[in-house]
């Protein structure tokens, strides 16, 4: 995995990361296209058959966003990773906001598969953790299909043999 270079990053003791699959990247670019085509032929229907400006200003605005953040993805995904470790599965990602939690083994709650039609064609999945607490709930995207069962099938064993609380 490409570590973050910035001397202050949040650091981890070493370990494997394990990125997600380059296929998310795809199905984000995807979804934010056709977004933005939606976003201009709505801007353009109302400027040109409805004779309406004020369409430009906003529409403008958040075309520009959505671009900004299409050139932005690519780095956004290299940022999502998660580690393996002996009592708790660590999620992390983010650039700018950087976000990582430890959710430990015993506290998963439930362990769900998840994928949309886009995720369905690239074969991708999301794989959701839900615990008691509702701010540590995970949900790491892009995993390839077989990576995200095979996960799945180990968290869920290694939860029921490390239950804690109950």
């Amino acid at each position: 995995m490409i570590e973050p270079r910035s001397p202050h990053r949040l650091e981890l003791e070493r370990g494997v990361w394990h990125q997600i699959s380059r296929k998310y990247l795809w199905v984000q670019l995807i979804s934010s296209g056709i977004v933005l085509a939606l976003v201009v032929v709505v801007v353009l229907v109302l400027w040109l058959v409805l004779g309406q400006l004020w369409p430009l200003i906003p529409g403008g605005i958040l075309s520009v966003i959505l671009i900004w953040t299409m050139a932005i993805l690519p780095r956004q995904v290299r940022a999502i990773g998660y580690q393996l470790r002996d009592d708790d599965l660590v999620f992390r990602r983010g650039i700018l906001w950087q976000r990582m939690v430890a959710v430990p083994y015993g506290r998963m709650q439930l362990v769900d598969i998840t994928h949309g039609p886009l995720d369905r064609g690239f074969g991708i999945a999301q794989l959701k953790f839900v615990t008691a607490a509702a701010t540590t709930g995970v949900t790491i995207p892009g995993l390839a299909q077989t990576t995200a069962e095979t996960l799945r099938d180990h968290l869920v064993a290694v939860a029921e043999s490390r239950r804690t609380g109950l």
